[in-house]
């Protein structure tokens, strides 16, 4: 049996990133769940966030931003990040964020997060509740320690994190790969 439950948004899990964001000396870090790849071809992604919400000000004025990917280690930062206002308090003082200069956009990384992906806003889509910022990836930073020797990006090293519907999880165990099912025996 299945029950019938009013539309609503149950794609889960989602990444749970942070979000860096400046404007003149305004510098802010936000929780963002709603957001991910658009476009391989150019390299495109997008957050979807509340017009009311101060980040997206700055985001609105600067027209860049930083996606930073989580981990284990910061959780608690992810979650305090998504309920406070930058209009009320420092988020990177209160959570001790170290950050470090973005190479291709006037924004700040965290140094902390395994992947910053700096983003330049290409247009704002007015949906309703959220608006969506559509951005073309300029550069992307990888923290050595989520590399192999070969240079393939290992980022089940930094211990990725998730949100479910409320709740944060890691990722603990690996299913299968890109087109196992079909690969043929050898």
């Amino acid at each position: 049996m299945k029950q019938s439950w009013k539309p609503g948004n149950m794609l889960y899990p989602l990444p749970a990133v942070l979000v860096t964001c400046k404007y003149q000396d305004n510098i802010n870090v936000f929780t963002v769940a709603w957001t991910g790849t658009i476009c391989t071809n150019p390299p495109m992604v997008y957050i979807s966030v509340r017009p009311e919400r101060y980040s997206y000000e700055l985001i609105e004025k600067s027209k860049v931003f930083t996606i930073n990917l989580t981990t284990k280690k910061l959780v608690k930062a992810t979650d305090y990040c998504g309920v406070g206002s930058g209009r009320n308090v420092d988020k990177v003082k209160e959570m001790n964020l170290e950050t470090a200069p973005a190479i291709k956009i006037d924004c700040p990384v965290l140094k902390d997060s395994p992947v910053n992906i700096e983003c330049k806003v290409k247009d704002i889509l007015k949906l309703g509740s959220h608006h969506m910022f559509i951005a073309d990836v300029l550069n992307v930073q990888v923290d050595d320690s989520c590399l192999e020797e070969n240079g393939r990006l290992a980022l089940e090293k930094s211990e990725p994190i998730v949100y479910s519907h409320g709740e944060y999880y890691d990722l603990n165990q690996l299913l299968g790969t890109f087109g196992y099912s079909v690969k043929k025996k050898k």
